[in-house]
């Protein structure tokens, strides 16, 4: 049965994700990042963690201001954690006021060194889909102290979810220069199934929005394990953004809406490449104990922890403390003086 509308079944055995095709939202192959780790000196910040979580700061819920945003961005970059922290993103309403934190901080200069620190490593937020495309990229690329190293192009929302995802791939292959790495937001509902198709067909990786400010845009598990298996099984790498606030599944004590657990979508990314099926994957996107998802994905091996990553790459967060201390809580991350 396919759980994502048209398309291949996505019940069948996963095939092996190509590492290189899972790239960065830079221009370096997420392999490269990952077999750097497994051969160098642990730093605090094992390579299943490598890059995982990107700097969502200026979004909902955190909606931190830019002054904040960068400046605490940059700190990450620099903590013995900074292996575990992604490029900033930002929309093309937060630029004006990026840029000109951005501009402040490299006329300061850092503390103690003699030049001005390096550009701010940004991912350019399309959310109003690729008609917004072009002129949000003039604005990201007219400013020498961001470095642009990928774009998150929403599919919008004219013709069949499909449809939507090749015009946005169209949109990205002619604007995107080569070293940029592109991410295409598909539809959710029936018809995922040939979105996912048409990304596959890119170069480009997809992405799921997994929560927002009402109960309606959290994706159930059955939801969310059918993009998982659906990508795994067309090779396709994909992230996540919004809702996943803590390692495990829970619900807000707040909203009342039931959040996904980022460990749950990476266990759940492990388990579709050895070859889950869709009821196995939201079985683990169920589990409400971050306990049990640590002591899996403590027991990885290296190549089980390259195609999990190729996989699922990475996820938008808010806020970079709060999956760190989860990680270092549950003892997956240990920190360095």
């Amino acid at each position: 049965m396919d759980l994502v509308g048209p398309g291949p079944a996505v019940t069948g055995r996963p095939q092996r994700t190509d590492p290189d095709r899972a790239a960065s939202t830079g221009d370096q192959p997420v392999s490269a990042l990952w077999l750097q780790h497994l051969h160098a000196p642990a730093r605090g910040v094992p390579p299943l963690f490598a890059g995982l979580c990107d700097d969502a700061a200026m979004f909902p819920p955190g909606n931190a201001p830019a002054a904040e945003a960068v400046s605490a961005h940059r700190g990450h970059r620099t903590a013995w954690y900074r292996d575990l922290v992604g490029p900033f993103l930002a929309t093309a309403a937060h630029l004006p006021a990026v840029i000109e934190e951005a501009r402040a901080l490299h006329a300061a200069g850092p503390f103690g060194m003699a030049g001005p620190p390096d550009p701010v490593s940004l991912v350019l937020v399309v959310p109003e889909g690729p008609p917004a495309l072009n002129d949000a990229l003039r604005i990201a690329t007219s400013e020498p102290g961001l470095e642009l190293v990928g774009v998150e192009l929403a599919s919008g929302g004219d013709g069949t979810p499909a449809e939507a995802a090749r015009s946005a791939a169209v949109a990205l292959e002619s604007a995107l220069p080569d070293q940029v790495g592109g991410v295409i937001e598909v539809r959710r509902g029936y018809g995922l199934g040939a979105a996912l198709d048409a990304v596959a067909d890119s170069r480009f990786r997809a992405k799921l929005r997994t929560g927002g400010t009402t109960a309606q845009a959290f994706p159930t598990e059955e939801e969310l394990a059918g993009f998982i298996v659906g990508c795994v099984v067309r090779g396709l790498p994909f992230k996540c953004t919004a809702g996943l606030h803590e390692a495990a599944r829970h619900t807000d004590s707040a909203t009342g809406f039931e959040h996904h657990g980022f460990l749950n979508v990476l266990t759940a990314a492990h388990v579709a490449c050895q070859g889950g099926d869709v009821a196995e994957v939201a079985a683990v996107l169920a589990e409400r104990s971050a306990r049990p998802l640590a002591d899996t994905l403590r027991d990885l091996n290296p190549d089980a922890v390259i195609r999990a990553r190729a996989a699922f790459t990475a996820y938008g967060t808010c806020s970079i403390a709060e999956p760190l201390a989860d990680l270092v809580a549950l003892g997956l991350i240990v920190p360095q003086g």
